[in-house]
Formats: structure tokens, sequence, C-alpha cells
């Protein structure tokens, strides 16, 4: 029932072999063969046998009430007694209808029965009782399971009933739908719970990230505190050692001092006693002298006779007088004081101030030049300081280097500045300059340090576009550099244009280029951005003005400097144009690699092995000369009249157009009927063939087969005033290949 399924909720039942033994169940407990065998022969004692297994009985139903009862209250199931006193009781009335009170049995009956049998029954009826108290105890945990399982069911439900799915941005938790419909959050902000969570989570990162940022300056700031800590202990170090040094050096000057004013006192103390010596020793012997002089004027006066006393009378009269004559000294001859000597201490003084005054530093280190440390125009200067000298500030001087071994002496440049490094701006590109360093503090400047040379990045280098040629496949790039010094190498930048809306480019870089060319192999049919770098030891240079290249057909140049005088290249340089034949003989510049007789130019050299195609377009009366020739072709000459050059030739006669194709001053019997406007000159140096087309109407003129010993220049020539427009850098119709 519902009611049973509450109250067994959260009771687990066990065997009740866990909570005692087996013969706590015995209602009627095995009788031991002895006593059976005893009824038998006293049948007096039945009424009280049967009386001890009522009593038995009744023992053993108390107990089982009993466990129930301790059960109940272990598991809280004490306030409902009337589902316990039920449970009880009907166990009870199975176990005694199964096995009834033995004083109901008569007792003749149990004297008839066996020992064998009566056992046999016992261990049956214990059987029995245990197999009904099991099948009630596995029953009331059936219910019980029943009702835990309902229960967790009807959760499960109303958990997914009430599973949140927008976030509520004014309560700041998950809500249902429902909530924002009708609920308390019906006028509060909402939003998707995953739009939410990954809102959540990248503020959470960002957090993350600025956390880090303060873990890392936190971390830094930590390390500077530890190194400013190393720094105090060297700095007391050396303070303690500087102060040590100064003081040994004071108290060795006032020992000095102390021997000096000591030595010298006791040199005056020997003057004074032995002047005073000196002085007592002359009255000593004055007083004898005195002395001597009394007694022989005594002995004098003594004398009787008058002659002899006469005679010693003047001797004695002069000695006296001689005598008396004599000043006596009777001032000390030193005093006994002696002289207050003052000390000088300005020594001491100066070695006292200096405990606080810091040397002069010594000569700094300057560093060789670091690598691509350095631009065009401004260079990086880096130096240091090898000793525990205090410095202020430094000084850094340089100046150009002069190649020029008699030139005028460069002009010096002076800085001062605080840190161990120096960026020095409005330089000179690629040119090399001198650096050296002095340390400066209150004592003083301290010796230079050995100069250092240091060199500026170059300029960027001018792209010659009209030396510029090109095939479906290669292209040949010309520069020059800006500087006058050399450099170490050039570095070439290409980027394939793949959109050119978008200037999406895929870059590449060739370098280590010695000169001023390169060969590149590129793509067909592909347009290429070209920019050149020159470096050196300091670093790259800009980029130079980039180029565009095409890899649609052959690219080439008009080389002017082979063009005749009366011969003009017009502003698109790819039209040559002549207005008058008169003046053969004008005074015109003249170069050294003109032609002075035709009045022709060359192309720029093509130098890629392959087919290479061009188109020239001529007025109908116009006389010219187009084809190929060498390097070396004679520029007083004209072409096709010698073995270096190849052309077809048209001129005009009174009956007809006429078509020449010349080489050596030999040409074939051709009939062209249909006069060309716009002639396609094919080049195939790998079949060694030079083939003339009418592009108008796709027709074959002809072609010279001859094995080009070298690549070869276009060339052009006009016989009468007119124009040649050139076309290049167009691909090869399909019609012009042969078989």
């Amino acid at each position: 029932t519902p009611e049973l399924g509450n109250w067994a909720e959260g009771l687990i039942f066990y065997h009740m072999d866990l909570y005692g033994s087996k013969e706590r169940f015995d209602i009627f407990p095995e009788e031991p063969s002895g006593q059976a065998d005893r009824s038998r022969g006293n049948s007096r004692k039945e009424p009280a046998l049967s009386s001890e297994k009522i009593q038995h009985s009744q023992e053993a139903g108390y107990d089982l009430e009993k466990e129930v009862a301790e059960l109940a209250k272990m598991y809280g199931l004490d306030e409902d007694k009337e589902k316990e006193l039920a449970l009880l009781g009907g166990h009870l009335e199975t176990v005694e209808r199964r096995w009834p009170p033995a004083h109901t049995q008569k007792a003749g009956s149990q004297g008839s029965e066996l020992p064998g049998e009566a056992s046999q029954d016992e261990d049956q009826s214990k059987a029995i009782a245990e197999d009904d108290a099991e099948s009630h105890m596995w029953s009331r945990e059936g219910l019980s399971s029943g009702g835990m399982s309902d229960e967790r069911s009807s959760q499960a439900v109303s958990e997914e009933e009430e599973t949140a799915d927008v976030f509520c941005s004014t309560c700041k938790t998950p809500i249902r739908a429902f909530d924002k419909l009708f609920g308390e959050h019906r006028d509060h902000e909402v939003a998707q719970l995953s739009n939410a969570v990954e809102s959540e989570k990248e503020e959470i990162h960002k957090n993350m990230c600025k956390l880090e940022e303060q873990i890392a300056q936190v971390e830094n700031f930590a390390s500077h505190l530890e190194e400013i800590f190393i720094t105090v202990e060297e700095n007391f170090g050396r303070q303690e050692q500087n102060f040590e040094v100064h003081y040994n050096d004071a108290v060795q000057v006032l020992a000095q001092k102390y021997e000096e004013q000591l030595e010298a006192l006791g040199e005056e103390k020997r003057r004074k006693l032995e002047a005073l010596y000196g002085q007592l020793v002359s009255c000593g012997e004055h007083l004898d002298t005195c002395k001597e002089l009394t007694d022989t004027t005594q002995e004098l006066y003594l004398e009787n006779d008058k002659a002899n006393f006469m005679k010693a009378a003047v001797t004695v009269v002069d000695r006296l007088e001689e005598f008396l004559k004599k000043e006596v000294d009777l001032e000390l001859s030193t005093l006994p004081e002696f002289e207050e000597r003052i000390i000088d201490f300005s020594e001491v003084e100066q070695l006292m101030n200096s405990i606080n005054t810091i040397p002069a530093p010594c000569a700094p280190v300057i560093n060789p030049q670091a690598p691509n440390a350095a631009t065009g125009t401004s260079l990086r200067v880096c130096w240091g300081l090898f000793s525990d000298d205090t410095v202020e500030c430094y000084q850094l001087c340089y100046k150009p280097v002069s190649n020029e071994r008699h030139g005028d002496e460069q002009a010096e440049h002076v800085l001062k500045v605080k840190e161990t490094y120096c960026t020095i701006t409005n330089l000179l590109p690629n040119t090399q300059y001198e650096f050296w360093v002095s340390a400066l503090n209150a004592s003083g400047i301290s010796p230079p340090s050995e100069r250092a040379v240091y060199v500026t990045a170059p300029s960027p280098p001018i792209i010659k576009s009209k030396k510029i040629r090109s095939c479906e496949n290669a292209a040949l790039v010309c520069w020059e550099s800006r500087d006058i010094n050399p450099v170490d190498s050039y570095m070439v930048e290409l980027s394939k244009l793949t959109d050119e809306e978008n200037d999406d480019t895929i870059t590449e870089s060739i370098v280590g280029i010695p000169n001023c060319e390169v060969l590149i192999h590129l793509q067909p049919i592909q347009s290429y951005r070209i920019c050149v770098r020159a470096l050196n030891l300091g670093g790259s240079s800009e980029r130079s003005e980039p180029v565009l290249i095409h890899t649609t057909g052959t690219y080439f140049c008009l080389n002017e400097d082979t063009a005749h005088p009366l011969l003009a290249i017009l502003d698109d340089g790819f039209t040559i144009a002549c207005d008058e034949l008169e003046n053969l003989e004008c005074d015109l510049p003249v170069y050294d690699n003109s032609f002075t007789r035709c009045i022709g130019i060359l192309g720029s050299l093509i130098p890629f092995p392959g087919k290479h195609y061009w188109e020239v377009e001529a007025e109908e009366d116009t006389e010219y000369r187009i084809g190929v020739a060498f390097e070396n072709t004679p520029r007083h000459g004209y072409l096709g009249a010698n073995n270096s050059s190849w052309c077809m030739r048209h001129i005009i006669t009174p009956s007809r157009h006429k078509y020449e194709f010349l080489h050596s001053g030999m040409t074939p019997d051709i009939r062209i009927t249909i006069p060309p406007t716009r002639i396609g000159v094919l080049l195939d140096y790998e079949n060694y063939r030079l083939s003339f087309f009418n592009a108008d109407i796709a027709q074959h003129l002809y072609t010279f087969n001859s094995h080009f010993q070298h690549y070869v220049h276009p060339c052009f020539a006009l016989e009468t005033p007119g124009i040649l427009q050139i076309r290049t850098g167009i691909a090869a119709p399909p019609w012009t290949a042969l078989p």
C-alpha cells in the first residue's frame, strides 16, 4: 500500500541471521534425547514438561517482539506502532498456526514418538520458521524498494520540468522560460543560457589574462626587488671596504704624525738638557776660578816680603782685572717649558673627507657593433664599465671616418648620456663612424675607451625599371646603389599578387646577392611586386620603390644608348619614330655604342632560354627592318647585312611591297600578297629558330634556322620617316606553333 511504501522508505531489511543466532527463532527448541527417554519411563513428569514448553514458546515470542522493537527504534519506525504490531502479530499467528503449543497435544502421542522422529520434527519446524521469517522480510524490502523507485522517478520528472534554459541578466541566475513569460522575471532582461555561458567564459578568460599579466608584473617586480636586495648587499660590502680602507689610512697617518711629533719633542728635550748642562759646567768653572783667585789673593795679603808682594800683586791684580772684566751670564740658556706644537691634521681631514668621496672612474669598454642594430641615418652604440666605480654620466664622442689620408680633419661631436647606450641620429647612410666614450663623476673624468668603428645601414637601392627583362618563367632585375661606399650584399623581396583588390600577397626573399642584378625564376601567368634592400654590417636598408612584373610573356626595353641620332623614342618607351633623313651628317650627339649608318636601335638582351614572342605595328607605307642581332653587331652597317643579325625588311617598289628576310646580305625569294601591319616575331632558342608572322591573319611568313651561339637583342630600324610601335609582355598565340 502507499502507506506501507512511505513507511518502508529508507528502510533496508537484511537476513535475520545477521541479527542473531538461529536459536533465537526456535520457538520450540529441540528436546534433549535424555528427557524423551525419561518421559517414556516417567509419565508423571509430562504436565511439567508441557508447561516448560509453553513457557519456552512464550519466551521465544517475547524475544521476537523485543527484536522488532529494537529494529523499529533503530530505523525511526517507533512512531508507527500499529504497523509494527500488525507485522509482529501476523508473524506470531503464522508461527502458532504451523506449530501449535505443546500443551494441546496429548501425553500419549508424545510418549509414542521415537527419539529420532522427535528430533527430525524439531529440525523441520526450525527450517519452516526461518523460511517464513525470511520471506516476510523480503516482502517488506520489496515494498520499500518499490516505494523508493516511485519517489525517485517522480523526482526525476520534477527536475526535468524545472530545468533552467535561460539566464536572467538582472538577477544573475538561471531561470526557466516559463518564469520569464509568467513569473517574477517577466520584466527582467534575459539571454539564452548558452550565450550567457559563452559570455561568462569570455569574461572569465579576459580576467584570467589580466590576472596573468598582473602575476607577470608582480613576478617581474619581485625579481627586481631581489636584484635590489643583491645590489644593496654589494653596495654595503663595497662601502664597508671603502670605510675600512680609509679609516686604516687615517689611523696610519695619525700614527705617523704621533711618531714624528714624539721624535721632535725628544729632540727638543735633548737640546734643552745639553744647553743647561753646558751652562752648569760653565758656572762650575767660573766658581773654581773665583775660588782660586780668592785663595791667591789671601796668600798675597799674608806675604811679608814687600818685594815679593809687589811682584805677585801685579800679576794677581792683572788676573783679577781681566777676570772681573768678563761678564757672568746668570740667565738660563733655555726655558723649562716646551714649545706648543701645532699638529697638522689637514691630511687626516682629507682622508676623513675622502671616505664619502668617490674616486675618478676607470676607462669604459666600448662594445663592437651588433649586427642589424643600425638604420640608414642612426646608430645604437653600447659600452660597459668593468669596475665598481660610481659614474654620474658618460661623454660619447664620434666623428666620420675619412678615407682620404691627407683630407681635412673631421669635426668631432660630443654627447653626454646617463645610460650605457646611446642612439645617434642624423647620420649619413652607409658611412663609417669612429666612437669613443669616457666616464664622469664628481672626482673627474676617466681616460677614453678604445675607439670602435660603426657603420650605418645603406640607402635603399634604385631599381632600373628600363633594364628589367622578363618572360613567362623568369625575370632579370637590375638596380643601382645610392651610396658611394660599397655594400656587403643585396636582398630581393618578391610578393606574388594573388588578389589585387585585397592586396593579398605571398612574400619570398632572395639573400646574399653580391652584385646589382639577379635572375629570378617565377611562375607563368602571375603578377609579382619586387623590392630590393641593400645590406651591410649595420643592417638592411629600407625597401626600394617596388616594380610590378607580369609573367604573361616576354618583356624587354629599348636600349637608348644604341639608338641612331635621328631616331627618337617616344614617352611610352616602346615607340620609335624618324622624322627626316636629310641630316644624316648633322652634329647630333653620337654615343660609342649607337648606330651611325642604319637608323636603328637594339632592345635589351633576352637572356632566358625557351620561346619569346613580341609584335611590331607599322603602317603599310613604312619601310623598316625588324629582327634580332648579337651584342657585337657592327654599328656602322645595316641590320641583316652581316652574319651577326637576322631581320625582316620591308621596302616599297614602284610595282609592289617587297619583303626580304636578310642574314649576311642574303634573302630567299618570297612573295607576300597581303602586307602585314602587325608583325609577330617568335624567337626559339631551344629549336634554333627565328620566325615571322602576319599577326593580323595568323599567317606564317618565314623562319630562320640558325644556331644562336649567344643570347640576342631584338633590333628595329626605319628606312623612311615613320613610326614603329613595339608590343611586349604578350603570350605567344597558339598559331605560332610550328611543326
